[in-house]
């Protein structure tokens, strides 16, 4: 006996009716629309966050900056009155902004740059008799008086200097390390002979 067939002619196939979906109540849609959060907002405050100003000031720029800096400071410090610690605190300042911002090459120019710019701006502090002895003798003085100050802004240049030194060093070898796995070739496929696939078969 001949069965009737159940399959489905390709010109009359079932279409079936898409479900429709729930209308939301009347000022549901707006809120959920301003609950949105704005990605494209949020991407560019990263961006214009990444765009701060990096480690880029050659040796020479970020002694020249140090020591105009410093130059500022001494000047605004003899027209207070002359205050130590003021300028002491600046020149820490100063002296890590010097170590952040110069660039990876003139890493080692910051340490050096540090105490000349402190000398510098200790011009306008400095007292003693008219002349040229006199304004040395004096600016000798002040620095043996301050050298609590120059010290310890100058350790803190050489540490925050030593530190990315470490960080640009292990950076390197991360990316070497990354380029030698890229170009190492890739195992070549094993033999049959070698597989032990074949070796159980032949095993009785």
């Amino acid at each position: 006996m001949e069965q009737p067939s159940t399959r489905t002619p390709q010109g009359k196939a079932r279409r079936v009716p898409p479900v429709p979906r729930p209308a939301a109540p009347v000022g549901q849609g707006a809120a959920a629309s301003l609950r949105r959060p704005r990605s494209g907002a949020s991407t560019q405050q990263l961006r214009a966050l990444g765009r701060l100003p990096g480690p880029r000031l050659t040796g020479l720029g970020s002694g020249l900056l140090t020591t105009a800096w410093m130059l500022g400071i001494g000047w605004l410090d003899s027209l207070a009155g002359g205050s130590s610690a003021f300028y002491g605190v600046f020149f820490l300042l100063a002296g890590t902004v010097c170590a952040l911002w110069v660039r990876p090459a003139d890493l080692a120019t910051a340490p050096v740059t540090a105490p000349i710019a402190f000398a510098v701006g200790a011009v306008p502090l400095a007292g003693g008799a008219d002349g040229v002895g006199g304004k040395v003798m004096g600016l000798v003085t002040l620095l043996s008086l301050n050298a609590g100050w120059l010290y310890a802004g100058t350790l803190l240049t050489a540490l925050i200097t030593l530190a990315r030194r470490i960080v640009l060093i292990r950076r390197r070898r991360r990316a070497r390390l990354r380029r030698t796995q890229r170009q190492q070739p890739s195992r070549p496929p094993r033999s049959p002979r070698c597989s032990p696939a074949p070796q159980a078969r032949s095993r009785r």
